[in-house]
């Protein structure tokens, strides 16, 4: 929660949660003290401008202690976007990065080359919405909601999503361990490493929650897997 899309993304986890009928409360995170003696279950790096937030971090060792957490509890499902994404693929502090390929930052442009186009899923699971949401909770702090990509909801369906790209990276040279998962055009915008998922474009800026619903799903696949974490 240092900067960048992070209301977006709180807001389209209560969605997500609320499409899959589970209770959930999402911890933002600013400084070291947020992380010590919580539960986190699933993780969200979000959009913004990575530099801007290793900065913003220094002080409070964010980062670091989140990097630290994700170490020690490899099973965590994290979902990086953007700046988020960034992060993964290049955490720096001379740790090893998250998801096996190359990130060039801001390749798709500056600011006003940002578009929204549809992007192609390829061999990717999402749970199914037990119930149209209907409470849509209010996020902790205000009640920002996502920008709303009504026009693109008569193409939804299993194989496409509304992919909005804003000073987006490009993934390069992809190890064959990873999974490319999202495709603008031929390039791989969406790349999975077994539970770390990152996206070069920004899925809480439309309605689609899917990939939320992803991470809520893994989250809660690791709590009923007997991770000694829980016990």
């Amino acid at each position: 929660m240092l900067q960048g899309a992070r209301h977006e993304h709180a807001q389209a986890l209560y969605n997500a949660a609320d499409e899959l009928k589970l209770e959930i409360e999402v911890i933002p995170l600013r400084s070291k003290a947020d992380i010590i003696g919580e539960k986190i279950d699933g993780i969200v790096l979000p959009g913004g401008e990575s530099t801007t937030m290793r900065k913003a971090s220094e002080n409070h060792g964010l980062l670091s202690s989140l990097f630290d957490y994700i170490d020690d509890n490899s099973k965590v499902p994290v979902l990086g976007t953007c700046a988020g994404a960034i992060l993964l693929l290049n955490p720096q502090m001379g740790r090893s990065r998250y998801i096996d390929a190359d990130v060039n930052r801001n390749a798709f442009g500056s600011q006003k080359h940002s578009f929204q186009s549809i992007l192609k899923l390829n061999e990717i699971e999402f749970p199914s919405i037990i119930e149209v949401g209907s409470s849509k909770k209010n996020i902790v702090e205000s009640n920002h909601v996502p920008l709303l990509v009504e026009e693109l909801d008569e193409i939804k369906n299993q194989e496409k999503f509304p992919g909005v790209f804003i000073r987006a990276p490009r993934f390069e040279k992809i190890e064959e361990n990873v999974k490319k998962v999202v495709f603008y055009k031929d390039e791989a915008v969406g790349l999975m490493q077994g539970n770390k998922l990152a996206l070069s474009f920004h899925p809480e800026l439309t309605n689609d929650y899917r990939f939320h619903r992803w991470l809520l799903s893994k989250a809660k696949e690791r709590i009923n897997s007997g991770d000694p974490y829980y016990n």
